[in-house]
């Protein structure tokens, strides 16, 4: 027997006296007598309650992770896609609706050549839209847009949903393309704004030009004609307009080449006034043709007026007939040279009163740079003195409007009677 059995039995005899019962005959511990028996219950062994080696874990699949991975990754770029995209839309909901109030409308014109490009970039050059591109793309994702000509009413720094309804409502002002050439008189314009412009007329144009109200900083005291004081130009004209305002553009438009050609200055130069070389540069405008014939054709001008001597300009005599009330056509230009009236120039000294015609840019630009005199190499000059050579004739030379030049009398009859020859002249 082992110590341990007989231990067991010295306890159950001890407990036998005590008459305590043997706890070995209880079925549990809801037997027991007190919690002082609990020792002396025996507990089977339970195979489960010894561990007879350490239990191990299985580690997740290669597989299983790299489907983590993937989801992390994926969620982080889903974030990321969604800040550039708010930070896109941001930014593309501020080009369209710009920060701050818009301006006050201003006049945009819309030309017939024009597509949406074009009018989006001169939008955002003009300060109306922040962006040309994004108008286009907005342009684009709201029906598009069918321009009409014409002048729109428009403000700057406004939502490009304004912007892109003004430009699709019909323009309150619809515009006219029309060229005045040079060389056009006061009526002749008239005319032609008149066949051009369907609300315009030849006597609302005449009345503008008699309003007292329309001048010119280049027209002198006492003279009312605008005669040379209109530049040809090609001028947009709406048909909100009426005669006295585009009269009042093409004024505003020959002061700008004036002050351009630095007209005041160069007149004093030559000690002349600006309304002088205007009346000089509007005969150089009737005269020549080309740009050497208007230089020297300045030169004759000049030349003749410091000696006094007669202009003798054709062009000048048929306007003076014009104004006469006659057709200039009709009546044979040696008739009309007999004629007196302020602009015949063969039988006056000077310049005629008031230009024969409206000039243009290069006809000015000559008047205020007359080409100089001759040298002594040139065959004009042979057999004279310097100073006694210098343009003071010209003539036809060719069909082509070219002009031969002179400096005596001799030479000029020798010209004119080679024009005559080659059917140049009348």
């Amino acid at each position: 027997m082992t110590i341990a059995e007989e231990l067991r039995r010295e306890r159950a005899a001890a407990r036998a006296s005590a008459g305590v019962r043997d706890v070995r005959e209880l079925r549990g511990i809801d037997e027991l007598d007190s919690l002082d028996q609990l020792d002396l219950l025996d507990w089977e062994t339970d195979p489960w309650d010894e561990a007879t080696e350490a239990g191990s874990v299985e580690r997740l699949r290669v597989q299983t992770r790299s489907i983590k991975w993937l989801a992390f990754t994926a969620l982080i770029l889903l974030n990321a896609l969604v800040l550039l995209a708010g930070a896109v839309g941001w930014w593309y909901l501020g080009r369209i609706n710009p920060a701050g109030e818009a301006s006050e409308p201003a006049s945009f014109t819309v030309q017939a050549a024009d597509t949406v490009e074009s009018i989006s970039e001169r939008l955002e050059n003009g300060g109306w839209i922040t962006d040309a591109a994004v108008f286009g793309f907005y342009v684009d994702r709201h029906g598009g847009l069918e321009l009409t000509p014409g002048y729109y009413e428009i403000a700057r720094d406004d939502h490009m949903g304004n912007v892109l309804a003004r430009l699709r409502t019909p323009p309150g002002q619809t515009y006219t393309k029309v060229t005045l050439i040079e060389g056009l008189t006061v009526a002749e314009m008239a005319v032609r704004l008149d066949n051009s412009i369907v609300p315009m007329s030849v006597a609302g144009f005449d009345a503008a030009v008699a309003n007292p109200t329309i001048t010119s900083a280049l027209r002198p005291p006492g003279v009312t004609s605008l005669e040379g004081l209109l530049f040809p130009d090609t001028y947009q004209v709406s048909n909100a307009e009426n005669e006295g305002q585009i009269i009042s553009r093409m004024i505003g438009q020959m002061e700008r080449v004036a002050n351009q050609e630095d007209l005041i200055a160069g007149a004093q130069r030559l000690g002349r006034t600006p309304y002088e070389i205007l009346i000089i540069a509007s005969m150089i405008e009737e005269e020549a043709s080309t740009e050497d014939d208007r230089l020297k054709i300045s030169r004759v001008i000049h030349n003749r007026l410091d000696i006094d001597m007669e202009l003798a300009i054709d062009a000048a005599v048929r306007y003076g007939t014009v104004q006469q009330g006659l057709d200039p056509n009709t009546i044979p230009f040696s008739q009309q040279r007999q004629t007196p009236g302020p602009w015949n120039t063969y039988q006056n000294d000077g310049l005629p009163p008031t230009p024969i015609t409206n000039p243009g840019r290069a006809a000015i630009h000559a008047a205020l740079n007359p080409a100089p005199d001759p040298g002594l190499g040139d065959p004009i000059c042979f057999g004279l003195r310097t100073a006694d050579c210098r343009y003071l004739y010209y003539v036809l030379a060719d069909d082509e409007g070219n002009h031969v030049f002179a400096a005596t009398g001799e030479q000029h009859n020798a010209n004119v009677d080679a024009a005559r020859a080659a059917g140049l002249l009348d």
